[in-house]
């Protein structure tokens, strides 16, 4: 979480032309893997802060107008390099920034974010994708006032997404990576992986690591305490 009264600031080179001191919202995120309840806490946290009297935003990965629904096709047919997939991802959040987040970070707005670049940087670097320029694409970046990550155990999520899908995601269990032929076990290494990238990750960026084992209720009231704390230091 930002230090009270630091200053806002891109991840790298950024966007020119933007005002950062006109960035009068505040720009949350949530990661976590598919099953991990980011879009219920999203949704929960999203309630009570409209509920407070606070405008929102929700923003997550493959929303862009631009380019998401070429996403889309392009992981079904499974065609692309790992670099070109990284760019197509990189192009999405690219678009979203400029036309969504900032808009609405000049227009005061709470911008909830469904996952954000971490979640983008950890894929590629499971997949072997070099972190300096991984970090170059994403130097675009505006650095967020808070970002959360939902810890869930591998266990716990397969049968999260078991349950609610009947089945488990292909590129989510990292079937393209040819860690198992079993996708039980191919989602259990890879999202064994992913954590471990996560907590790497965490001693750059310094999010906040939440114990997404425990009951939502509880994920919901530690989440609630860190936003407020948030909003007080910069009342």
């Amino acid at each position: 979480m930002k230090a009270k009264g630091q200053a806002r600031r891109f991840y790298g080179h950024g966007i020119p032309g933007v005002d950062l001191t006109k960035l009068a919202g505040k720009l949350i995120v949530v990661e976590g893997a598919d099953g991990s309840g980011r879009s219920t806490q999203i949704d929960r946290l999203v309630q009570w802060l409209e509920g407070c009297g606070h405008a929102t935003m929700q923003i997550g990965l493959k929303r862009s107008t631009l380019v998401s629904e070429d996403l889309d096709k392009a992981q079904e047919g499974n065609i692309l390099s790992h670099r070109t997939m990284s760019l197509f991802y990189a192009t999405d959040f690219a678009d979203q920034l400029e036309n969504n987040i900032l808009p609405a970070l000049r227009s005061g707005f709470m911008v909830m974010a469904d996952r954000y670049i971490y979640t983008l940087i950890v894929r590629d670097l499971v997949r072997g994708m070099d972190e300096k320029w991984l970090k170059n694409i994403y130097g675009t970046a505006l650095v967020p006032d808070a970002v959360f990550y939902l810890d869930v155990a591998p266990e716990e999520l397969i049968e999260r997404n078991f349950a609610k899908n009947h089945a488990l995601d292909y590129w989510e269990s990292g079937m393209d990576l040819g860690l198992s032929p079993d996708i039980f076990d191919s989602f259990f290494k890879y999202q064994t992986l992913v954590a471990a990238r996560f907590k790497d990750l965490q001693k750059t960026y310094g999010f906040t690591i939440v114990n997404g084992n425990q009951s939502p209720d509880d994920v919901t009231m530690e989440l609630r305490k860190n936003i407020e704390r948030l909003l007080e230091s910069h009342s």
